[in-house]
């Protein structure tokens, strides 16, 4: 497997998707499309936004050993794919995974050489708030739930190894594009244990 892993984790609204919509315009990337049971938002797409299935068929991949990383975060499944991973992965591409810091750990642990991290915020909690109530996505309880678990998102995001303020855009898709470089000059074990071997 030659490509590279970006993981991007950051509370719910911080500009993940934003970010990671203008990188697939200029890389060739693959983005990790998630399985979730959580219901489908107006305007998402199913197979574009997420894979949205039942509790049961959820349950019954993870039994199969189908997700290279799987979590319950808002009362919801949330899961990553195994084999369209190691597809792009063999094909030279970059993956990209939107996923929580539990994921993160998980995925960080099976593939240490190949996984470069980022946790992406906001400035401060309120303009979080902010951005959630303008989404007009969620509930108010929706809300007051994902600020909860952006406030235990953040006691872990020393876990990474990039961190991102999404104050402006821009400058934070330039820090993003520069991390993207570094990503991809990581090799492979297998790829330093031949080379040295050869050398």
């Amino acid at each position: 497997m030659s490509g590279s892993m970006l993981i991007l984790s950051g509370p719910s609204g911080c500009g993940k998707s934003s970010l990671i919509s203008k990188i697939l315009k200029k890389e060739n990337a693959y983005f990790s499309i998630s399985t979730t049971t959580r219901d489908i938002r107006s305007g998402e797409k199913n197979g574009i936004n997420y894979y949205y299935v039942s509790r049961e068929e959820f349950e019954k991949d993870i039994q199969e050993g189908n997700f290279l990383e799987w979590a319950e975060v808002h009362n919801n499944y949330y899961g990553t794919s195994i084999k369209p991973v190691i597809k792009a992965l063999q094909e030279n591409k970059l993956v990209i995974f939107d996923i929580d810091v539990q994921g993160h750990n998980i995925i960080k642990e099976k593939f240490p050489l190949l996984t470069t991290s980022v946790f992406i915020t906001t400035p401060n909690q309120k303009e979080l708030e902010k951005r959630l109530l303008n989404r007009n996505t969620d509930t108010k309880e929706d809300i007051q739930n994902r600020l909860k678990n952006a406030k235990e998102e953040m006691q872990r995001a020393n876990e990474y190894e990039f961190f991102i303020i999404n104050d402006d855009f821009n400058k934070a898709f330039s820090e993003l594009k520069k991390i993207i470089e570094v990503a991809k000059l990581k090799k492979p074990l297998k790829f330093i244990n031949d080379f040295s071997s050869n050398w």
